[in-house]
């Protein structure tokens, strides 16, 4: 067959050969070299530091197409159109096919609850569930931790505590207690990203919750730092007399907080917000009723944000068995017909951000023995499974994934004034990258869960969006349920309207 074919191309058998066997050799050692190259990509362990990430879907604004992120010093250098790399970087490129490479989630709502009921949670866990779910920033919240961060002495034991254990980059709130308002300042130059309060019961002691005048001396505290207040917005009312049931069923607990707590509530924060023109934020909206009332105070001109979470957007009362207390959260967790008035206020922007609010606890607390819903512990662990949680519901209602990185990135990147390198792919921004892949289902077991302890209300859930691999600025910390081997997180402070990164 050469002999013929070389005859008709008027040269010699053994010329042809030579030449065809070039060829082959020249093409077979390019075979090589690519999947050396492509086994170096697909092998690339956690704690790799990666320069860049190539993939044929890369959500640029509200486009997907083929690009290559490039990342130099922990930030994105440049964001290049089409999947071609040069050879000089090949080892350090994460080439991820056809999975979608988008912003790492910021979640601005999460109890740690280290120092104190390091039981409950602790950064090593909490930090590493976060990251198995694409979160690359987290904001703790300042109670449940022993001590509450209150103080500006406080503040430092819990970043110490954090010292060394965090697997993602993580920011503090401060508290607003009855008293500890000559505190906010220094804790503002200390680098908290703003405060919470409470109008009720906390659910510990030690974070007592705040009266009128509380809230007035402290608003006066804030005026002119650009911080913000965060409010648990549900307050007590007078009960109807003889409103009673059998404790192990939802609708007991549903009914001692209704939805008129979270408007008189929300009614104060309003009004508040209008006198003083402070930014305040509402969190874990979880009744549609109060949305009038936040229409009406920023057509007016308040600074006014609000956020849901992944549990009232996923979950609805008329499905929670009796005595499942892992269901049992404050505000609680309402019917189907309140949900989908949230999903519109999402889509009209009446909401600005969905968070986990994951706050743990240890098993004990929640009563399981008992199924007694008053006397369990308030709170649902979501944190590693925030992403597919939203886009399991969101896509079927129309949502975009440029959705998503708006209202599980951006928003609560502005809202803790992070957004400067936080929540977006922009060059000089940090090279925080989830990678994963929406079409793909998965089932929540205690297997795949890191948070400390395993209770949740969504085990033996099938969702919809695996995570992939985490990088956080430019360091692969997860992937495919390995860690990097040490915490390659840091600590946010913000101050002066700068923020400053901590080891």
């Amino acid at each position: 067959h050469t002999h013929a074919y070389a005859r008709r191309r008027g040269v010699s058998t053994q010329r042809y050969s030579s030449v065809l066997l070039s060829s082959q050799i020249c093409s077979w050692i390019e075979n090589i070299i690519a999947e050396k190259r492509k086994e170096k990509r697909e092998k690339m362990e956690p704690g790799a530091t990666v320069c860049a990430v190539r993939s044929r879907r890369v959500l640029c604004g509200d486009e997907i197409r083929p690009a290559v992120i490039h990342i130099k010093d922990g930030k994105i250098q440049n964001i290049l159109p089409g999947i071609e790399v040069g050879p000089s970087a090949s080892a350090e490129v994460l080439d991820v096919g056809d999975r979608l490479v988008m912003p790492g989630i910021v979640d601005c709502h999460v109890h740690v609850n280290e120092p104190g009921r390091t039981t409950w949670e602790g950064y090593w866990t909490a930090t590493r569930a976060a990251a198995a779910g694409g979160v690359t920033t987290i904001v703790d919240m300042p109670l449940n931790s022993i001590p509450p961060t209150t103080t500006l002495g406080n503040f430092r034991e819990k970043m110490q505590a954090a010292t060394g254990q965090c697997f993602v980059d993580t920011a503090f709130w401060g508290g607003v207690i009855p008293g500890n308002q000559l505190e906010l300042r220094p804790m503002i130059q200390a680098g908290v990203a703003g405060f919470k309060c409470f109008l009720i019961h906390s659910g510990v002691d030690e974070f007592p919750h705040v009266s009128d005048s509380d809230l007035h001396t402290a608003l006066q505290q804030l005026q002119g730092t650009d911080s913000v207040l965060l409010f648990h917005a549900e307050r007590e009312i007078q009960q109807p007399l003889g409103e009673s049931g059998d404790p192990c069923e939802y609708s007991t607990f549903l009914n001692s907080r209704p939805d008129i707590m979270e408007m008189e509530a929300i009614r104060t924060v309003t009004q508040l917000c209008l006198q003083y023109q402070v930014r305040c934020h509402i969190v874990h909206l979880s009744s549609a009723q109060p949305l009038e009332l936040i229409r009406a105070a920023r057509q007016a001109g308040a600074p006014l944000t609000v956020e849901t979470t992944h549990h009232y957007l996923s979950l609805s009362a008329e499905h929670i068995p009796a005595g499942a207390t892992q269901f049992k959260c404050c505000p609680p967790i309402r019917d189907t017909a309140n949900q989908e008035q949230l999903w519109a206020a999402l889509t009209a922007g009446d909401i600005d951000m969905v968070v986990s609010d994951h706050s743990p606890c240890t098993p004990d607390l929640k009563q399981l023995d008992s199924g007694d819903f008053t006397q369990a512990w308030g709170g649902i662990s979501s944190l590693q499974f925030g992403l597919p949680l939203f886009w399991t519901s969101a896509c079927k209602r129309g949502f975009s994934l440029a959705d998503t990185v708006r209202l599980l990135c951006q928003r609560t990147a502005q809202l803790c004034r992070l957004d400067n390198q936080k929540g977006s792919l922009h060059p000089g921004h940090d090279a925080d990258l989830v990678i994963w892949d929406p079409e793909k289902e998965f089932e929540v077991t205690e297997g795949n869960i890191h948070h400390k302890n395993k209770l949740t209300p969504y085990l033996g859930r099938t969702l919809k969006g695996e995570v992939y691999c985490t990088i956080v600025r430019g360091r692969l910390v997860y992937k495919q349920g390995l860690f990097s081997q040490q915490p390659l997180g840091r600590h946010l402070l913000l101050s002066h309207g700068r923020t400053q990164a901590s080891l």
